[in-house]
């Protein structure tokens, strides 16, 4: 009996010291606001849901960002935030938000080491979703891979649709800047102020901070890269399909000023009091009556002092590395044909009903005569029309006034998906690297996606992919041993394109003069 009982006390000691190590194990780091702590899993430390702003909710709603408050003891931060206030609108976007709320402001940080000495190079991720939808929680964003290989990586929440993007005359005259809209980029800039402040406490090096993103993250890459408010605090720029220059493009304040009118009208509220005490769904749910592209950036005189790409051709932008491209297959050719046939008859009709008089420029760039020519034609104007020339413009303007490029062209399509019950008719049927493709495998996330067989040939370009990202985190520059040489674009010579895929690739650049048509029917838009 004796015997029993110490083995039984010893037993539970165990137990006690067990919990005891587990308990000192939990990493606590000091920030501005007062401590956090988070968790330690398999060498990576993760720290989810920092606030880095108040919640903009009540009289702050339609307001810039305001510094967080401290707190007293220590914060837990083991689980992400509340997602942004959003409709469900993309059924491939996987969250692991603590719910949905108009308090959303907060980012999730993912490091090696809490040692201030090293001085990790550091990556902030931008979701997309049209700056309507997306969340930092995704598992194709979490920077778990790439703090493995000495980054640190941030995914940052930011606020959408009419709670980040709503402009009023109310509005602007209420603001100590006479400005209104971009609440969702002053949000990523509060974050980035914050990261600057704070990451040292998080074995990262504030004067090495990378933002990157795709779709309408590229997008704020973009804004970021050229607003006076925060151009001056990040070292580097990756953006993948699309930019401010023709993809989600900022509107004259007065423009958006005049919709936001008209949805108030359409609300039935009397004032801008009135307005902020809506209920946060009810006024989401009234958004869905609009249309999606309803609530653009704004030019508003303060986050853009003149519209983005008069900055951007005056050199006004930050003087740093950019990375940047798009995917083969950004879009569909059934968004220039619909379920019209591939013949020239129809091509040419379709060309003229979107470029009236100037469908004859159109056609001359996208020249095909086969159905198959005329496939490709469709697909390739649709998708520039999508994201592919406003990266383009991103990239040549960058070459022209700033620092290095490096371009690249992603061109590996994915596999055969899991589950048979996929509807048909998806993108993955028809045979190129698609829109938000290659997020998983630069981000070296993969194994997060369960739809796709994945397979040795999409390993090994994730491997190539996630390299060069990697490297151009670190260095600026993505060439590193064992990857394919990629220089970065001389305006002076034929630009050099990277083809990532099966084979990765340098290429010439060969559509260059697509681009200058489309650029030049641009400016007699503008």
């Amino acid at each position: 009996m004796r015997i029993i009982l110490t083995a039984s006390a010893l037993f539970m000691a165990l137990i006690t010291a067990a919990q005891s190590v587990q308990k000192e194990q939990k990493p606590i780091v000091e920030t501005a606001q007062g401590q956090l702590s988070g968790l330690h899993d398999s060498g990576i430390y993760h720290f989810k849901g920092i606030p880095f702003a108040q919640a903009p909710v009540g009289p702050l709603r339609w307001k810039a960002p305001q510094s967080p408050k401290p707190w007293k003891g220590i914060r837990t931060a083991e689980k992400f935030g509340p997602r942004a206030m959003q409709r469900s609108i993309f059924d491939d976007m996987q969250f692991r938000s603590d719910g949905m709320s108009e308090d959303c402001l907060y980012l999730n940080i993912w490091t090696p080491s809490l040692k201030q000495a090293q001085k990790l190079p550091v990556l902030v991720y931008f979701y997309g979703g049209g700056l309507f939808t997306g969340d930092g929680s995704e598992y194709r964003y979490q920077g778990v891979n790439m703090a493995r290989q000495g980054v640190v990586a941030i995914t940052v929440n930011y606020r959408l649709n009419i709670f980040g993007f709503f402009a009023h005359p109310e509005l602007t005259a209420e603001s100590a800047n006479e400005a209104s809209g971009n609440y969702g980029f002053l949000d990523q800039t509060a974050a980035l102020e914050w990261i600057k402040a704070n990451i040292i406490a998080f074995g990262g090096d504030p004067d090495r901070i990378t933002i990157a993103g795709e779709s309408a993250g590229s997008v704020s890459v973009s804004a970021q890269m050229v607003s006076p408010l925060s151009k001056d605090l990040i070292a580097g720029a990756i953006g993948s399909s699309g930019s401010l220059m023709g993809t989600l493009g900022a509107s004259p304040l007065s423009n958006e000023e005049q919709k936001g009118v008209d949805f108030v009208k359409s609300l039935g509220a009397k004032s801008l009091a009135e307005l902020r005490q809506i209920p946060a769904d009810s006024l989401l749910a009234a958004t869905s009556k609009v249309g999606l592209t309803h609530f653009a950036p704004t030019i508003d005189g303060y986050f853009f002092p003149k519209a983005p790409v008069e900055l951007y051709e005056a050199g006004a932008q930050a003087q740093v590395p950019l990375l940047i491209g798009w995917n083969s297959q950004e879009s569909s050719e059934r968004a220039i044909l619909g379920a019209a046939a591939p013949n020239p008859k129809n091509f040419k009709a379709a060309v003229e009903k979107l470029y009236g008089e100037q469908a004859s420029q159109i056609l001359a760039a996208y020249q095909a005569e086969q159905p198959v020519e005329i496939l490709q034609a469709a697909r390739d104007l649709a998708g520039d029309r999508f994201t592919g020339f406003s990266s383009w413009k991103w990239s040549d303007v960058h070459a022209q006034t700033a620092q290095p490029v490096y371009r690249y062209y992603f061109t590996k399509a994915r596999p055969t998906p899991e589950f048979q019950d996929v509807p048909v008719g998806q993108p993955w049927l028809e045979g190129g690297a698609v829109h938000s493709a290659e997020i998983e495998y630069a981000m070296g996330n993969l194994p997060t996606n369960r739809v796709y067989n994945w397979t040795a040939e999409d390993y090994q370009v994730s491997h190539i992919f996630q390299g060069y990202y990697l490297n151009f985190v670190k260095t600026g520059n993505p060439n590193g041993l064992g990857l394919p040489s990629w220089p970065a674009i001389n305006k002076s010579e034929t630009p050099q394109v990277l083809h990532i895929g099966i084979p990765t690739a340098l290429h010439p650049d060969v559509h260059r003069e697509r681009y200058l048509v489309l650029d030049q029917l641009r400016k007699t838009q503008d």
